[in-house]
């Protein structure tokens, strides 16, 4: 169509809807205009949406009518009740808002059917009474109806073989002739690494779905709904490859393109030349359902975490000219032998100006128009005037789930309220009026820029290289790509290499190595920083490029799954440009002068054997400092991956030494010969390592028995998601694993909430690290002790919710385990295990649940589940924790974004944290660069008490999760003052930790004698010593064994480095979405 036709067209267009606008208002019953105006008044109320969103997820939403109606009472005096209610409704919302807590029972059930009321045209109740009677006013008004039921959360195949068997009852039915339904809702556990299995497991749900709706009579026609980006290209695949099949080659079916994504134009003319060969060689024909897209607000999240670009067009006017060209192309006499189009949309104007392009045309019996089921009803009663016939959308949910229509009505929500969608204008639109002018002219823009947009991936383009000498964190790999599908099946083919470096079996051998890096160290530490940093950006570089061999080694040797392997690669590139970046500043400091610890030796554990070791390698590097490489003995060819990286970027072998030991005398002088060790591992051998040497300079992350809070204010199905993935990814062979669910109140008696997360845990695919489709892979050894333990045995009191189950013949394959019962106290309570079980606690409020989470020994990482303000930050004011989460899973430490590193037994030594702003001051001696002067020092604290250290940073910069640095105070602080303590050092040190408001206790030699100070420590414990002046071996040995870190670095002027001495690093982690929508994402 040429653009002299367009314009044509433009002008019939505008015509025409506002002749449909005209009998629109003539023709609108009071109803209809009742709900239009409620609507219009709901999105011009500033407080309606943001009322309104808070209303269904806090208050109908919940199972628990207790729960719900104290947050009802809340709400009501939280906010203003919105302008948009009527009076009655507003009055009826204060009487129950105030009786709701005294009469749960009687309150909430009234609320909720008042709910139902007023959303009752969006969504219709399933029930089969309420259902039938519904779709037969539809008929009887000459609509047709597209039902899709909606369900709970799809998180295992129980609940998706559930949602089948409904699906396949709903084509039974006889007074249903069209049915929608997304692959997703049918399939769980849908795994992009595994692309044809998963599709293979689709491919077998649809199969069974498609000709059961072709034995009905007439048969029932079945849509593929499309929603998530990621599952554009299986549905399409199943969709193609099904109908081609010999006995569904005849059947007639549909598949919705969503024009939101620049992908769907090409989709469209795929979709076309293969409909109309299979139609010619004597096939059904297909429908396309056109629609602009409804998930765009998760689209921008799942994009923003993953450092992607969002799949989606950046800007409105980009979707609408897309739509326009799909339009503009496909309706034509030669594209539609085989297919039909259906026109979904509320846009007057797209509506419109299909309808006048498919008759001019001659195409207009092969298009069928669809709107939403109760949204803007009397202008759907004008296009079904006009276009004969009208299909609509019609979401069903039964009244025991209604809870899981929420995010159905935030979607619409959201739509209605944005400022560029045509529905929150359509109500109020008036021909000639400025606002019809307005988007009449958005209209013509659209149709006239329709072959000016793009139609490439947004997710090919990328913003980010590898050779940035800025940070960045490195973007996820994104298997919905073709060239990522092609790679992975490229990759997998591949065999690991074996470890080239053979063991270093005597004394001498370390000793002769341990000398190299020393003299080595000395060159590395005179290149100017700028140099260092140029080869730590390569090592990324590096690293990146050896991407093949260390997917494929970490699959073999540390029993990883592909897409595991994928987050901890990334991470090793991330420390890299992190630690580059950071090591400037240790030439920044004033008044204080850094020199680096010399050697280093780095001890990696096996669970993480690429990232953790970069990271520790390139930490000491990057503060100057020669490394010797030990790595984790069941993981060796991983970490020589990293070195090969390293040396291949320019970092001296003689700088950097690959040694492998047995853990035997060798293993134990290389650890004590050295300057400073850096460990990730148990905490077992971190008290090992410290009683071979005391004084060693120990930068130590160790273990963790972590928590997983769940209150009955959660929303219940995405808590237990988060559960089950915290729990069981890695097999629960990571520190951050939650291995305890602390259920508060109903939580615990909630028989979907248990339901769903022993069927999510039930349906992970346990297997070979191999194959792809693994998603719980092997241990990295077979059960033994503690952890067979907690697989076999049940101590008093506790019960299986899912009994774990050996799955081979070594022991190291397992299914998931979850447990119930588990006492506060228990063995299973302060216990580390460190593999695939998860207990389950019952508290009966959120104080105890927090009293309990606190109670162990460690504090690594701590989640809740909660959309409930109040109980989020009573919870951040007293969780002890390192790593902080809010409404999301409590694994994931990413660098910068989320720094790593817990409190109390889960860290030794300073305690900064990985991949944090502080870590590699810990990696040097400081001196200070002349005498203490009291009136700078309080100074340079004063600026970094107000500039740093009492502010929240967040570095993400991520609109979707907040991600908050902040220094909290150190428990059980002292400040010991030896006989020979200088008189300004001590001021200095008591004007710094005034400063910064902890709580401390002076401990003076004068008065307290070195031996009765060692024997009081331990009512200390996890504690913090400042030592000003000297001290004695037994008060060393004191302290470690009271589990309290003693600093004795020289007192400085530098309020950067003094204050942190009395604080710790808190980071959290705080989802501020509800479905991608941000209204509340202050409160919520």
């Amino acid at each position: 169509m040429s653009k002299s036709e367009a314009a044509l067209k433009i002008d019939e267009t505008i015509t025409l809807v506002a002749r449909w606008l005209n009998q629109t208002q003539q023709t609108e019953t009071k109803s209809e205009r009742r709900q239009s105006d409620q609507l219009a008044a709901l999105i011009s109320d500033p407080n309606g949406v943001a009322f309104t969103m808070d209303f269904v997820d806090r208050v109908a939403r919940h199972r628990d009518d207790k729960a719900a109606a104290n947050q009802l009472f809340r709400l009501s005096k939280e906010k203003n009740l919105p302008k948009f209610l009527n009076t009655v409704d507003r009055l009826m919302l204060s009487i129950g808002a105030r009786l709701a807590p005294l009469l749960p029972k009687l309150v909430m059930p009234l609320a909720r059917l008042r709910m139902r009321s007023l959303i009752g045209h969006l969504v219709v109740d399933a029930e089969d009474e309420p259902m039938h009677k519904h779709l037969k006013e539809r008929k009887a008004q000459g609509y047709a109806c597209n039902v899709n039921l909606l369900g709970e959360a799809v998180l295992g195949e129980r609940e998706a073989d559930k949602r089948f068997q409904q699906t396949l009852s709903l084509i039974s039915d006889p007074d249903i002739n069209y049915v929608s339904v997304k692959v997703s809702s049918v399939t769980s556990q849908i795994n992009l690494w595994a692309f044809d299995h998963t599709l293979k497991r689709i491919e077998e749900r649809l199969r069974e779905l498609y000709l059961h709706a072709a034995s009905t009579s007439p048969p029932t026609f079945v849509n593929l709904d499309m929603e998530e980006y990621r599952d554009l290209e299986l549905t399409i695949c199943a969709f193609m490859k099904l109908l081609d099949e010999p006995e569904l080659r005849s059947i007639e079916a549909g598949i919705v393109l969503q024009a939101y994504l620049p992908d769907t134009f090409p989709a469209l003319q795929r979709l076309t030349k293969w409909a109309n060969q299979r139609q010619k060689t004597g096939g059904g024909e297909i429908k396309i359902r056109l629609v602009k897209g409804a998930n765009l607000a998760m689209e921008k999240v799942d994009a923003a975490l993953h450092g992607w670009n969002q799949a989606p067009y950046e800007t409105k006017m980009e979707v609408d000219a897309n739509y326009k060209r799909c339009l503009d192309w496909v309706l034509n006499a030669e594209q539609m032998n085989g297919i039909r189009i259906g026109l979904a949309s509320h846009n007057l104007f797209d509506v419109a100006w299909t309808h006048v392009l498919a008759e001019e045309r001659g195409v207009a019996h092969r298009v069928e128009f669809e709107m939403l089921q109760g949204m803007a009803p009397a202008q759907a009663r004008e296009v079904h005037a006009d276009t004969h016939g009208l299909l609509l959308y019609t979401p069903i949910v039964g009244r025991a789930d209604f809870d899981v229509a929420i995010s159905y009505l935030f979607r619409r929500l959201e739509e209605n309220a944005s400022e560029d969608n045509f529905l929150r204008h359509l109500f109020t639109l008036k021909p000639d009026s400025k606002e019809f002018l307005n988007q009449a002219d958005q209209f013509q823009k659209a149709v006239m820029n329709r072959w000016e947009v793009s139609s490439t991936s947004r997710r090919k383009e990328s913003d980010k290289t590898s050779s940035s000498q800025n940070f960045f964190n490195q973007p996820d790999t994104d298997p919905t790509q073709e060239l990522t599908q092609e790679w992975i099946k490229n990759t997998h083919q591949l065999n690991p290499q074996k470890v080239k470096t053979e063991l270093s079996v005597s004394i001498n051998e370390i000793q002769t190595s341990i000398s190299k890096v020393k003299n080595a160290q000395e060159n590395w530490v005179n290149l100017h920083v700028q140099e260092r940093q140029k080869v730590l950006h390569r090592v990324a570089e590096e690293i990146l490029k050896r991407k093949d061999d260390l997917f494929i080694t970490m699959a073999h040797e540390a029993k990883k799954t592909w897409a595991e392997a994928d987050a901890e690669i990334n991470e090793a590139a991330d420390f890299a440009r992190w630690y580059a970046e950071k090591s400037a500043e240790l030439n920044q400091v004033k008044y204080a002068e850094f020199t680096p610890l010399g050697v280093v030796a780095v001890v990696p554990p096996w669970n993480f054997p690429t990232a953790i070791p970069t990271g520790g390698v390139l930490a000491a590097l990057a503060a100057g400092n020669g490394v010797i490489f030990k790595p984790a003995p069941e993981t060796p060819r991983c970490a020589e991956i990293i070195a090969e990286a390293c040396w291949a970027a320019g970092v001296p072998k003689d700088l950097l030494q690959f040694v492998r030991t047995h853990d035997d005398d060798i293993g134990k002088t290389l650890v004590t010969s050295v300057d400073g060790v850096i460990l990730t591992g148990s905490i077992e051998t971190a008290d090992l390592f410290r009683s071979w040497k005391p004084e060693m300079n120990l930068s130590a992350e160790t273990s963790g028995k972590n928590a997983l809070i769940v209150t009955p204010q959660a929303d219940l199905d995405l808590a237990a998601a988060d559960l089950i993935h915290s729990a069981f990814s890695h097999q629960g062979q990571k520190c951050s694993a939650a291995s305890l669910g602390i259920l508060v109140g109903s939580v615990a008696n909630d028989e979907r909430f248990l339901r769903q997360i022993v069927d999510a845990a039930k349906s992970l695919a346990v297997g070979s690290s191999h194959e792809l489709s693994t998603v719980l892979g092997p241990l990295i050894a077979p059960a033994t002790g503690k952890l067979l333990d907690a697989l076999t045995k049940l101590d008093e009191g506790e019960y299986w919710l899912l009994e774990p189950q050996q799955v081979d013949q070594s022991g190291q394959l397992w299914t998931p385990g979850i447990k119930g019962g588990v006492k506060p106290g228990s063995q299973f309570h302060h216990t580390e295990y460190f593999g695939p079980v998860l207990g389950l606690m019952q508290a009966p409020n959120l104080d105890e649940a927090i009293e309990w989470q606190n109670s162990v020994d460690y504090g690594l990482t701590g989640g809740i589940h909660s959309l409930d303000p109040m109980e989020i930050e009573e919870w951040l004011k007293k969780v002890q924790v390192g790593n902080a989460y809010v409404n999301r899973h409590i694994t994931g430490a990413i660098v910068n974004r989320q720094p790593f590193g817990g409190w109390k037994r889960s860290a030794v030594g300073v305690g900064a944290k990985t991949g944090g702003p502080d870590y590699l001051l810990q990696l040097g001696k400081w001196q200070p660069t002349g005498p203490i002067e009291l009136s700078a020092a309080e100074q340079d604290d004063a600026y970094w008490w107000e500039n740093y250290y009492s502010v929240e940073h967040d570095p993400s910069n991520l609109f979707c999760e907040a991600n908050i640095l902040r220094y909290q105070p150190r428990a059980n602080l002292i400040i010991r003052i030896s006989s020979d303590a200088n008189e300004i050092e001590v001021q200095r040190v008591l004007n710094a930790v005034n400063r910064t408001g902890v709580s401390y206790e002076v401990s003076n030699e004068k008065e307290i004698s070195n031996n009765e100070f060692a024997e009081s420590l331990s009512s200390s414990r996890f504690g913090r010593i400042r030592l000003i002046g000297t001290t004695t071996q037994p008060v060393r040995q004191a302290a470690i064994a009271a589990e309290i870190h003693l600093i004795d670095a020289p007192v400085t002027s530098s309020g950067r480095l003094e204050l942190r001495w009395y604080l710790q690093e808190q980071a959290i982690s705080r989802t501020l979405h509800r479905f991608g929508n941000l209204v509340n994402a202050a409160t919520n």
